[in-house]
């Protein structure tokens, strides 16, 4: 029985659920590019951040989910470079706030041709990930990088259009 239970919650997208309060602690640029070396961060990817971040935020809200302010921990998150990859903080940081997920996520730039994208929700209690997915795109564009994590909402969150 226990097994059938378990297969069930996997098959429906897993544990989590709308009423859920998550610790969003945002989404990292990791650069490794040419570019970048060569000319400087472009500041028109940290306004595609900034826009990526907004759209998880927006669709966990417009889901039902309650994302809690992180200001009783934003001293120890001004210390980490990567929350996603971090040792474990960010599921301290979200035990500290009584979340009951954390939420993590990274933009990987290899070249302006190539990114990786992730988004991992994590229970806080064991670090595990409950709710992940990792994409490729293909470009630096606005509409890209919101192609690529509006797959990643439908397809590993929400498994259905956006509201």
């Amino acid at each position: 029985m226990r097994r059938i239970f378990a297969l069930l919650v996997f098959a429906l997208g897993g544990p989590a659920a709308a009423g859920d309060s998550v610790a969003f602690l945002g989404i990292t640029l990791l650069d490794s590019s040419l570019q970048t070396a060569e000319l400087g961060q472009n500041p028109a990817e940290l306004t595609r951040l900034q826009l990526i971040e907004d759209l998880v935020a927006e669709r966990f809200i417009a889901e039902g989910y309650t994302l809690l302010d992180l200001a009783p921990v934003q001293a120890d998150l001004d210390r980490v470079v990567n929350p996603a990859k971090c040792y474990g903080c960010d599921a301290r940081m979200a035990k500290k706030l009584g979340a009951d997920f954390v939420l993590v996520g990274e933009v990987q730039k290899v070249s302006n041709l190539i990114l990786s994208m992730n988004l991992q929700m994590r229970d806080p209690e064991t670090g595990q990930t409950v709710k992940g997915r990792v994409v490729d795109i293909r470009s630096n564009t606005n509409e890209s990088w919101l192609r690529g994590m509006r797959y990643i909402l439908k397809t590993a969150f929400f498994k259905g259009e956006e509201k």
